[in-house]
C-alpha cells in the first residue's frame, strides 16, 4: 500500500495493540460520551462486586449460629434485589454509551479514510486494487466496530471488575489474597508468547477476505464476459480456492487463540481452586466465617473470570490492531499531486491555452517506457487540435497531465501561460470538461449524473445540455424520465446513451478547455450526426482536443497532430496529411472511410 514513507514504517513496525490509537484518537472526539460509558461501567462493576458481599451478608446474618432470621434474611436479600437492578441499569446505558461510540467512531473513520481517498492521484488506485481498499472500508471498519462497542467496553469492565475483586479479596483473608495474586503474573507469559503471533494471523486474516472481495467485485463486474466465453466453472474453482485460503488462515488464529484460552483458564482457575482448598482449611479450624469463605470463593470466580475473558478480549483487541493498521495506511497515503504553498492565479476569463514544452513522461507502473518523448504542443486559444496516432502512441497520457493527474518528469505543462504545477489542481481542474474515451455513469439518477459536470446547474441548463448532445429524447422516455436511477455503471442504458450523457455532462460544465477522447466512438451514425453537430458549436468558443479515428472530428479539426511512440510524427490539415503518405494516410486508409 504506497503511504508516506515514515507513517507506513511506523504502521508496520508497531507492536501490540499501538495501532488501536488511531481509533482512541477517533473516539476521543466525544468526551461526554465517553465519561458517560466509564460512569455506568464503572456503577455495572461495582454492582457485580456488591454481590458477593450480599451473599455473605445472607449466610453470616441469616444463618448465624444454626439458627435462621426472617428479618436478616429479607433484609439481605432486598439488598441483593437492589443490586441486580443497579447492575442492570448501569450495564443497559453503559451498552448504550459504548455501542453509540462504536458506530459514531467507525462511520468518522470510514469518512476520513474516503476524504484522503479523494485527494490521491490515478496512480495510487494503479498500484492498489479498489476492491482490496473497498474491503478495508467495510471489513475492516466492521471489526473495529465490534472493538470499540464491545471488546474496549468489555476489557475495561473486566479490568475494573478484576482490580476491585482483589481489593475485596484482600479485604475477605489478606492471605488466600496473597496466594492468589502469586499466580496471576503466569498470566502474562501466554500472553506475550501468543498475542504477537495472533496479530501476524489477524492481519493476514483481513487480507485473505479483502481477496474474498475483490474476487467477487471483479467477476460479478464481468458477468457478461464469465458467461460468454463459458467460465463460469474455472471462476468457482478460483473463488473457492481464495476462500479456502481465508478459512485457513482464519482457523489457523482460532487454533491459536483456542489454544491460549486453554492454558490462561486452566492456570487461573486452577490457582483459584488450591487458593480455595487453603481457604476452607481454614473455616474449618475457625479463622473464616462461611459467609467469607463463601464471598472469597464468589469473588475468586469473577476475578479469575475477568482475567481470562481479558486474554479472549486481547485477541479481538489484536485482531483490531490489524483493521487499524490497515485503515491507517490508507490515511497516512500522502497525494504526489498537491496544491503549492504558494498558488499563481489564472488569467480572467481564463481562454483554455494549453501548451506541452518538451515533455517526458513515463508510467510510475512502467517506468522503462516513456510514454512522451521531448513533446512540445502549443494549442491556441479558441483552437480545435485533433491528436490520432495508433494504440500505444501516448495521445491519452495528454490528457492526464493537462488535468495534472500525473507530473512530468521534464519539461513542462502550462495552461493559458501558467505551469500546472504552480496552480492549484481543483481551480486547473475547474476549467476543463472532460469527455473520457470509458464513460463513466454513477448509480444515481440520471439528472445527477448530468448535474456531476455543473452541480448547482438549473434544471433549463440540465435540459439544454441534454438536449444538445441528443440525450434528451431518450431520458424522457424513461420511467421516471430525469429521475430515474440509471443503475450500477448505467445498466439501464445502452453504450451510445451513456456516451450522450457524459457528453451533455461536459457540455453542462461551460469550460475553457474541451478535451474530447474518442467522444463519437459509441455512437451510431444518425446519433453522431447530431452530437458532432453540437461538439462543433461547443469548440467555436472554446480550445479543444479531440482524441478521435473517427473521420468527422478529424475534418473539423484546424489542425491534426499525428503520434507514434510519445513523439509528434507528422502535423497538418487532413488533406495536406493525407496527401503525405505518411502514418496519418495509413491510419486514414485504415480506420476512415477516406472516400466519404
Amino acid at each position: 500500500m504506497a503511504s508516506g514513507s515514515d507513517d507506513k514504517e511506523n504502521i508496520k513496525t508497531g507492536r501490540s495493540i499501538g495501532n488501536l490509537k488511531l481509533v482512541f484518537k477517533a473516539a476521543g472526539k466525544y468526551p461526554a460520551r465517553i465519561l458517560a460509558a466509564l460512569f455506568f461501567l464503572g456503577v455495572s462493576s461495582a454492582a457485580t462486586l456488591a454481590i458477593p458481599y450480599g451473599f455473605k451478608q445472607v449466610i453470616d446474618r441469616g444463618f448465624a449460629g444454626g439458627s435462621v432470621s426472617g428479618d436478616a434474611v429479607s433484609q439481605a436479600f432486598q439488598y441483593l434485589l437492589m443490586i441486580v437492578i443497579v447492575l442492570a441499569l448501569a450495564t443497559g446505558f453503559r451498552f448504550y454509551f459504548v455501542s453509540w461510540l462504536g458506530e459514531r467512531t467507525v462511520a468518522d473513520l470510514r469518512r476520513q479514510v474516503q476524504r484522503n481517498l479523494l485527494t490521491l492521484p490515478p496512480r495510487f488506485f494503479e498500484e492498489n486494487r479498489p476492491s482490496e481498499i473497498a474491503s478495508r472500508l467495510t471489513a475492516d471498519t466492521a471489526v473495529l466496530e465490534q472493538v470499540v462497542g464491545t471488546s474496549v467496553s468489555f476489557a475495561l469492565r473486566n479490568l475494573v471488575t478484576g482490580i476491585g475483586g482483589i481489593i475485596y479479596l484482600f479485604a475477605l483473608s489478606p492471605k488466600l489474597a496473597g496466594l492468589l495474586l502469586i499466580a496471576i503474573p503466569l498470566l502474562f507469559g501466554p500472553i506475550i508468547l501468543f498475542g504477537r503471533k495472533v496479530r501476524a494471523l489477524s492481519r493476514a486474516s483481513q487480507d485473505r477476505i479483502a481477496d474474498v472481495g475483490a474476487n467477487v467485485s471483479e467477476v460479478l463486474g464481468a458477468m457478461k464476459i464469465v458467461q460468454a466465453f463459458g467460465q463460469e466453472r474455472r471462476e468457482e474453482a478460483r473463488f473457492a480456492e481464495v476462500v479456502e485460503n481465508a478459512f485457513t488462515t482464519a482457523r489457523t488464529r482460532m487454533r491459536l487463540r483456542a489454544i491460549m484460552t486453554v492454558v490462561l483458564i486452566a492456570l487461573m482457575f486452577g490457582a483459584i481452586v488450591m487458593v480455595i482448598w487453603e481457604g476452607a482449611i481454614d473455616v474449618a479450624a475457625g479463622r473464616m466465617t462461611g459467609g467469607e469463605i463463601a464471598a472469597f470463593v464468589f469473588t475468586g470466580v469473577l476475578v479469575g473470570g475477568a482475567f481470562a475473558a481479558l486474554s479472549e478480549v486481547y485477541g479481538d483487541l489484536l485482531r483490531g490492531s490489524g483493521a487499524a493498521g490497515r485503515l491507517a495506511e490508507l490515511i497516512a497515503a500522502k497525494a504526489e499531486i498537491s496544491a503549492p504553498a504558494v498558488t499563481k492565479a489564472l488569467p480572467e476569463p481564463a481562454t483554455g491555452a494549453l501548451a506541452f514544452d518538451g515533455v517526458d513522461f513515463r508510467y510510475p507502473t512502467r517506468p522503462d517506457t516513456k510514454a512522451l518523448d521531448g513533446l512540445t504542443i502549443s494549442v491556441a486559444p479558441g483552437e480545435t487540435v485533433a491528436v490520432v496516432g495508433p494504440s500505444g502512441a501516448g495521445k491519452s497520457t495528454l490528457f492526464q497531465l493537462a488535468l495534472r493527474f500525473y507530473d512530468p518528469q521534464a519539461g513542462a505543462v502550462s495552461f493559458d501561460g501558467v505551469d500546472v504545477r504552480d496552480l492549484d489542481p481543483a481551480d486547473l481542474r475547474r476549467h476543463i470538461a472532460l469527455v473520457p474515451q470509458e464513460t463513466v455513469i454513477f448509480a444515481a439518477s440520471a439528472r445527477d449524473n448530468l448535474r456531476y459536470g455543473r452541480w448547482d446547474a438549473s434544471e433549463a441548463e440540465i435540459e439544454a445540455a441534454a438536449r444538445a448532445a441528443n440525450a434528451h429524447q431518450f431520458l424522457s422516455a424513461l420511467p421516471d424520465g430525469y429521475d430515474t436511477f440509471l443503475g450500477e455503471s448505467g445498466a439501464r442504458l445502452s453504450g451510445g446513451q451513456r456516451q450522450r450523457i457524459a457528453i451533455a455532462r461536459a457540455l453542462l460544465r461551460d469550460a475553457p478547455l474541451l478535451l474530447l477522447d474518442e467522444a463519437t466512438s459509441a455512437l451510431d451514425a444518425e446519433s453522431e450526426a447530431a452530437v458532432q453537430e453540437a461538439l462543433e458549436r461547443l469548440m467555436e468558443s472554446r480550445t479543444t482536443v479531440v482524441i478521435a479515428h473517427r473521420l468527422a472530428t478529424v475534418r473539423a479539426a484546424d489542425r491534426i497532430i499525428v503520434m507514434d511512440e510519445g513523439r509528434i510524427v507528422e502535423e497538418g490539415t487532413h488533406a495536406t496529411l493525407t496527401a503525405r503518405g505518411g502514418l496519418y494516410a495509413r491510419l486514414a486508409r485504415l480506420q476512415f472511410d477516406v472516400a466519404a
